[in-house]
């Protein structure tokens, strides 16, 4: 099996506009608009608000501490497993589910490294639900998540009959 970076590129490319996309929604947030932290009604359905998370998804284990380096680790582990996957992987869309997933991770990697948390901001709430507030990686993240899944599950199969 040959290797070729071709097919890689366009997923590294969206990787990094993830990246600079959450890093610069951040800097705005946590310098300007939060830096008297509140909650700022947007719609009848979203606001944006500061939340600080020490933990992972949802809020679990959320306290500050020397965690940060662990998640820290852990993200870096699992990006790298993901980029070597995103390389064997033949489906386009897989591919760039997988860049959108590693643009999340390491944007909130690079959260922890600058502030020992990551920065969340984006609050949604409608019907009686409350949504974890979240961030652009986050959504990244989910999205890039459900199109590998939605991908895997409805491409033909490459099995030969047996």
């Amino acid at each position: 099996m040959s290797f070729s970076f071709r097919p890689m590129i366009p997923g590294l490319v969206l990787a990094a506009v993830i990246l600079v996309a959450d890093q610069i929604s951040k800097i705005i947030i946590v310098d300007s608009v939060m830096a008297v932290p509140r909650v700022i009604e947007v719609t009848p359905f979203f606001n944006l608000v500061m939340a600080w998370n020490y933990g992972v998804s949802f809020g679990m284990f959320n306290t500050p501490g020397t965690q940060a380096w662990v998640l820290i680790g852990l993200s870096l582990v699992v990006a790298a497993a993901l980029l070597v996957w995103m390389a064997r992987e033949p489906s386009r869309a897989s591919r760039l589910a997988l860049a959108a997933i590693i643009g999340g991770a390491i944007g909130n990697v690079v959260d922890r490294l600058r502030w020992g948390a990551v920065a969340d901001f984006l609050d949604f709430h409608a019907f009686g639900y409350h949504w974890p507030a979240f961030n652009v990686a986050d959504a990244a993240i989910v999205i890039g998540a459900a199109i590998l899944v939605l991908d895997n599950l409805f491409r033909p199969s490459e099995r030969t009959p047996e």
